[in-house]
């Protein structure tokens, strides 16, 4: 069995060899090399790696943009990943530290990062703690309760 990590990066090769229009082509690519997925849970993959729904050859097909930093994250992917994973959220001044399970601190803060929040100029991870740096019109205590309510806290 894959890892979450493992099948996305399946998909992200997938999609860069061929042209896909469905999810249930897409499951069927994957099951073809070896990795059982869902039709929701290849959704959310696609929604996790900011795939892009482009027309190509008459056919409107998945593609995921070559520059992470262009791989934008829709407010309720970070909803979801927030609910998934945060489990706590303290702040100081224009600092916040969340918390998340042990090794999943990562894809936290690369969702918040590709989130496009005006309120947050970077995060550093570790292995289950986050900085989020507030940004200089807001505080740490408005973002900490943004995401305390993204995360259901």
């Amino acid at each position: 069995m894959s890892s979450k990590s493992q099948r996305q990066h399946l998909i992200e090769r997938i999609l860069a060899e061929r042209s896909v229009g469905d999810h249930g082509e897409l499951v069927d690519l994957l099951a073809a090399e070896g990795v059982e997925a869902s039709q929701a849970s290849v959704s959310r993959d696609l929604d996790e790696l900011g795939a892009v729904k482009l027309r190509a050859g008459g056919q409107t097909v998945y593609a995921i943009p070559e520059i992470a930093t262009q791989r934008a994250v829709p407010l309720e992917t970070l909803r979801r990943v927030c609910g998934d994973w945060v489990v706590g959220a303290q702040h100081s001044q224009n600092l916040v530290v969340l918390t998340t399970p042990p090794g999943s601190a990562h894809v936290v803060a690369s969702a918040i990062d590709r989130s496009d929040s005006a309120d947050v100029i970077g995060t550093v991870a570790g292995d289950d703690t986050i900085l989020v740096v507030a940004a200089p019109h807001t505080t740490g205590e408005a973002v900490a309760e943004h995401f305390r309510e993204l995360a259901g806290l």
